[in-house]
């Protein structure tokens, strides 16, 4: 790999901290890519006034209904609170075909809801909700033969009724992680943007990557100061 003007006499350059960052700032890049990455996040992550007020403080144009994205925050904030009855209303609400086309993330939810629910019943002691929610949602969809994996994840989030919360195993008390939510979150997020043909390109997290696949490259060439992990947060 040929590295010019810092591999000299088939030596090793090094750079400390200060004379790295002034080579790094000879590398121009326009402003306009940096604001694409900015709007590309805040779009993905549906903040709705701060890119209303980003797209004109750069003369920027997105392209998209900007209100659908405070919409889908709205969704994914019901998810991560477990309110998974009011995201699928609002779902519903803002896209009536998405869940019939995708039975995949419609038993996701369903079963999230089941999970949250049995939670509650830790709680209160009481399980006939849970129950009573898996016979009517859940039981029907999990028993027809064009989705096998339905049946298996269903007897798994009922198998949560059957142990006490302090003494499930690890693959069962993965169910009651707030992780979960996050993960179904993620799902309905993307899937929304896709059905409003927003594009799901993390740029900024694209880029980390990117420099640490750099580094990682650059390193047997040259000594230089690395980004640290706390500096791509």
């Amino acid at each position: 790999m040929d590295i010019p003007h810092i591999v000299e006499d088939g030596k090793m350059a090094s750079y400390n901290a200060e004379q790295w960052l002034a080579r790094s700032k000879e590398v121009q890049v326009p402003k306009s890519v940096f604001n694409d990455m900015i709007m590309n996040y805040l779009i993905i992550h549906g903040y709705q006034s701060t890119a209303q007020k980003f797209s004109q403080e750069a003369d920027m144009n997105p392209n998209i209904d900007l209100h659908s994205l405070g919409e889908r925050r709205h969704i994914v904030r019901l998810i991560h609170e477990g309110d998974i009855q009011g995201a699928v209303e609002k779902i519903n609400e803002v896209n009536p075909e998405l869940l019939d086309r995708k039975p995949d993330l419609h038993f996701a939810l369903l079963r999230l809801q089941l999970i949250e629910l049995i939670k509650h019943g830790y709680e209160d002691g009481d399980i006939q909700p849970a129950l009573d929610f898996a016979s009517s949602h859940l039981a029907q969809r999990a028993a027809g033969p064009n989705n096998p994996q339905f049946l298996a994840d269903l007897e798994k989030a009922m198998a949560l009724i059957c142990f006490p919360p302090d003494a499930l195993v690890p693959s069962l008390k993965e169910l009651t992680d707030v992780k979960l939510r996050r993960t179904i979150a993620e799902q309905v997020n993307t899937e929304l943007m896709e059905s409003q043909e927003l594009s799901v390109e993390r740029k900024i997290e694209n880029l980390t990557q990117l420099w640490a696949w750099g580094e990682s490259n650059l390193e047997t060439h040259v000594n230089f100061p690395k980004l640290k992990k706390k500096d791509l947060l």
